[in-house]
């Protein structure tokens, strides 16, 4: 039987009191403040006893240093799965990440920026560490190839997918070629693979290209080699953006010079970062959070992870927050899927 079923009205409620309050204060409470603050009309002797009955379901716990009581992770989840109120974000809020993301549409300077702004200004709304990840590229649709000549023997691939999004690589050749046969193979390779995703064309290319490869085959493993180099990246996770280091050390659990020392570390670990966020669930359509003990990394068996998906036209990447366990989570849900939403409206 699910505990959803086996948890009284009155235990319900007390324990989505508990967890608001550690969420707003990050301290315990105790029964006598319960008895105060509820709508229940309940003595402090009966809220008491109704605490206990949650300890012992694991979903309460007392700090050692208080008679007051905070949630357990399982208390967190159930809190999570069944007693959270959705909590929108405020007008304000909304203004300013739609104006904000509409400045960096505008204002692009290069393929990682709007990325870095994003993670930034979540950030600073979440007050909490914020992560992007740069869109995973294999479903993306070619839709145009160009080969810009550096230097004698150094180019720069620049692939342009369908969704708008641009991939630049850089590339060194063995010998000199004119900017006539650059522009000839980038004419060839856009007549053949156009409309094709990128994961298409790495798998056969050999055959839709087995007429003309031979003419220039240098350049033609060039951008072969770019297509193998977009994936190596994918492969080992791709790039990652954090923001919110300055907001989250803000916060009252980071009084506690270890906790800073973990949250450092983990904003400079960004490999640890892309696995966690590779971990989490893949639906499009849902908000993931993953709970202090639920997380696999010890590092990570203090904090919580709230996590979505974004697209961006026919390729996506991830969304994502990481806090404390006492972290808003009715508002980080929010925040993350009006995010996402946003990126499909503004560039898609």
């Amino acid at each position: 039987m699910y505990m959803q079923d086996i948890l009284t009205n009155r235990e319900k409620e007390i324990l989505k009191y508990v967890v608001e309050n550690f969420i707003r204060y990050a301290t315990p409470i105790g029964s006598r403040m319960l008895s105060k603050k509820t709508k229940l009309n309940l003595s402090s002797a009966t809220i008491r006893n109704i605490m206990s009955d949650l300890g012992e379901k694991k979903l309460l716990h007392t700090p050692h240093t208080s008679a007051g009581r905070v949630p357990t992770d399982k208390g967190l989840r159930y809190y999570v799965d069944t007693l959270m109120d959705k909590q929108n974000l405020k007008p304000k809020e909304i203004e300013f990440l739609k104006s904000q993301l509409e400045e960096i549409k505008n204002n692009i300077t290069e393929e990682d920026y709007l990325f870095k702004e994003t993670s930034k200004i979540l950030g600073k709304i979440s007050r909490q560490l914020s992560v992007v990840t740069q869109p995973l590229l294999n479903t993306g649709i070619f839709e145009k190839l160009e080969l810009v000549q550096l230097a004698s023997n150094r180019i720069l691939v620049v692939i342009n997918l369908k969704s708008g999004f641009v991939k630049t690589i850089l590339m060194e050749i063995d010998t000199e070629i004119t900017k006539s046969k650059l522009e000839y193979i980038s004419a060839l390779l856009n007549e053949k693979l156009s409309g094709l995703t990128l994961k298409e064309i790495r798998e056969t290319y050999a055959e839709r290209l087995s007429d003309v490869r031979n003419s220039e085959p240098e350049l033609f493993q060039m951008f072969i080699h770019s297509i193998d180099k977009i994936y190596h990246e994918e492969e080992t996770g791709g790039n990652v953006y954090i923001g919110g280091t300055g907001e989250i050390i803000t916060q009252p659990e980071f009084d506690d010079p270890k906790n800073f020392k973990n949250i450092i570390e983990l904003t400079e670990n960004k490999d640890l970062v892309i696995h966690i966020f590779q971990n989490l669930g893949d639906d499009d359509s849902t908000v993931n959070i993953s709970i202090g003990q639920e997380n696999e990394d010890v590092i990570l068996k203090d904090y919580s992870i709230i996590c979505t998906n974004y697209k961006i036209g026919d390729i996506k990447g991830k969304l994502g927050i990481i806090g404390p366990r006492r972290i808003n989570y009715a508002k980080m849900v929010s925040l993350l899927e009006y995010t996402s939403k946003l990126f499909s409206e503004i560039f898609s």
